[in-house]
C-alpha cells in the first residue's frame, strides 16, 4: 500500500509510452489523460484504436487501485474481458479518460470507462471491463 496520492504513483511502461498521465481526481477517482502526439496517431490526423483502448484501460485499473487502496486491498488483478466501444474518431486534442467501479466484490469487479475530449459529454469510446481481484501469493 501506499498514502501517495494518486497522481504521484507511478503507471505502467506501456502507459507512460503513450504519454498517458494522471491528469486530476475527481471523488477519489484518477482522471487520466494523454495529448495527441505521431506515437498515437493512426490514420493521419487520428488517433489509433489501440492508444484509446490503451488509455481506457489504464484508466479503468487506475481507478479499480484507488478504490481498492481506500479499502486497504492489494490483489493482483487479471483482466476477464474487455470490450471497448469506439463511438467517434479522436481528433488531434487532449484526451481525458475516467472509470467507474460498477460492481466491487470479494474476488471480481466491473468497471466501466469512458473518454472524451472537448466535451464529457459526447465520449470518443467506452470500455466495460470485468477483472479478477486474485490473492497474492507472499
Amino acid at each position: 500500500m501506499t498514502d501517495r496520492p494518486e497522481s504521484e504513483r507511478p503507471l505502467t511502461a506501456y502507459a507512460r509510452s503513450l504519454g498517458i498521465h494522471v491528469d486530476g481526481e475527481e471523488d477519489g477517482t484518477p482522471v487520466l489523460a494523454v495529448e495527441f502526439s505521431s506515437v498515437i496517431e493512426g490514420r493521419p490526423g487520428a488517433f489509433h484504436g489501440g492508444a484509446t483502448s490503451g488509455l481506457l484501460e489504464t484508466a479503468g485499473y487506475a481507478a479499480l487501485r484507488a478504490r481498492l487502496e481506500q479499502d486497504g486491498r492489494d490483489p493482483q488483478l487479471k483482466p476477464i474481458n474487455i470490450t471497448v466501444q469506439f463511438l467517434s474518431a479522436g481528433k488531434q486534442k487532449r484526451t481525458y479518460a475516467k472509470g467507474r467501479i460498477t460492481r466491487l466484490g470479494r474476488r471480481n469487479a466491473n468497471v466501466s470507462v469512458e473518454a472524451w475530449q472537448d466535451d464529457r459529454n459526447r465520449p470518443i469510446a467506452t470500455a466495460i471491463m470485468n477483472i479478477l481481484m486474485a490473492d497474492r501469493k507472499t
